[in-house]
């Protein structure tokens, strides 16, 4: 960590050349003696991408930016903030701190946090970035957290990890098993240092998998922002032996878009053909496998056991997903798409359906964008047919 950049002379600078092309000003070099241009590139690029996804930092004076890699991986402010608030008390440990958003936001919650990483130079940007942002309450500690959690007297409300989901090589891993640190080899020590820990995870893990690797999960949260989602948590409880809730969260500019249900339910929805409104439910909740348990609660009506679309005759206001008025109900067919759609313009969304959107816009010569929306899917009857939409919201 070169403190020379804390300077008000090089922070001005960092400053005026945040849309500057990285490229050109490598090449003309650093103006200053004891800083070299590859550690400015550095913060100039980690805090453009800080903009958006870490408000609070960017906006911070004195702010020391890690390597871009760090601010790739980290929690959003958003997603922070979330985690945050599902677990609370007197005392937490972060045991895979990285660039301490969580730890910040965790500090909301808890009196005691700890944060623990084992990098000594980001441990020590996080330990004056934390200074700051006059976070007083944490404790930054360079440190392996699993070593953390094995010498911790006493019990903590709440452990949080999230493992890092690369090997020794950088190649990326998908089971908890091959994360570091290992969560199912280290759950009987984590138990016995608190009787709540909080995990979280790439979206792309598959969560039955997940649950298999550990013991006592009491709660699934499906996290997406902005219909893309972001991360997996799991939150374990010593002992916990009851029915796992899963509850998929979608975080948009305007609300926030929950549904739960019970894993493990079977469920038969019944199907039929698209009728007066059609339902697209949002990322997390196709994420979380609730296929047939959004159709039961909403009282709906799924298309196809593989069609994850849903219809009903009454608009149903709270779905959490997209809504849509059906217009019409055509076979695919080309010639038939050009006598309905004369304007040739419509957004085109494929479900369970054996072309792509290019291969259909190339075959039709629809163009995107209108008010028109076009779901391209199969029936309970395994027809393929063109939905013809408005948006209801």
């Amino acid at each position: 960590m070169n403190t020379n950049i804390l300077r008000t002379d090089v922070q001005d600078f960092i400053n005026s050349n945040l849309k500057s092309d990285i490229t050109k000003l490598i090449f003309k070099g650093s103006p200053f003696e004891d800083i070299s241009i590859q550690e400015l590139a550095n913060q100039i690029v980690s805090k453009q991408k800080s903009q958006k996804k870490l408000p609070t930092w960017f906006h911070t004076k004195s702010i020391y930016f890690p390597p871009k890699i760090s601010i790739e991986q980290t929690s959003s402010e958003t997603t922070a903030e979330f985690k945050a608030s599902l677990v609370k008390g007197k005392s937490i440990a972060d045991i895979s701190g990285g660039f301490g958003v969580d730890t910040y936001y965790f500090s909301k919650s808890f009196d005691e946090v700890f944060h623990c990483e084992i990098n000594n130079e980001l441990s020590d940007i996080v330990n004056h970035n934390l200074k700051a942002l006059n976070c007083e309450n944490i404790t930054s500690l360079n440190e392996n957290g699993i070593d953390f959690i094995a010498n911790y007297v006493g019990k903590l409300d709440c452990i949080y990890i999230d493992p890092s989901r690369r090997d020794e090589h950088k190649n990326k891993v998908f089971l908890l098993e091959d994360c570091s640190p290992n969560v199912p080899e280290n759950l009987d020590l984590l138990f016995s240092k608190s009787n709540q820990i909080l995990i979280k995870t790439s979206p792309l893990l598959d969560i039955s998998s997940a649950i298999n690797e550990l013991n006592h999960v009491k709660k699934v949260f499906v996290v997406a922002v902005d219909n893309d989602v972001k991360e997996l948590l799991f939150i374990l409880e010593n002992g916990f032996q009851g029915q796992i809730t899963i509850e998929t969260v979608n975080i948009t500019k305007t609300n926030t878009q929950k549904f739960s249900f019970t894993a493990g339910n079977s469920i038969i929805p019944e199907y039929s053909s698209p009728l007066n409104f059609l339902y697209e439910p949002n990322a997390a909740i196709l994420k979380s496998g609730a296929f047939n348990e959004i159709a039961t609660q909403f009282n709906l009506k799924k298309l196809h056991v593989n069609t994850h679309l849903y219809t009903s005759e009454e608009l149903v206001d709270n779905f959490p997903g997209r809504g849509f008025q059906v217009l019409k109900t055509i076979p695919y067919n080309k010639k038939t798409i050009v006598k309905v759609l004369p304007e040739k313009k419509a957004n085109i969304t494929v479900r369970n359906f054996p072309k792509t959107v290019d291969q259909i816009r190339k075959e039709t010569k629809i163009k995107t964008g209108g008010d028109t929306y076009i779901f391209c899917t199969k029936t309970v009857n395994d027809s393929n047919i063109l939905i013809i939409n408005t948006k209801t919201k």
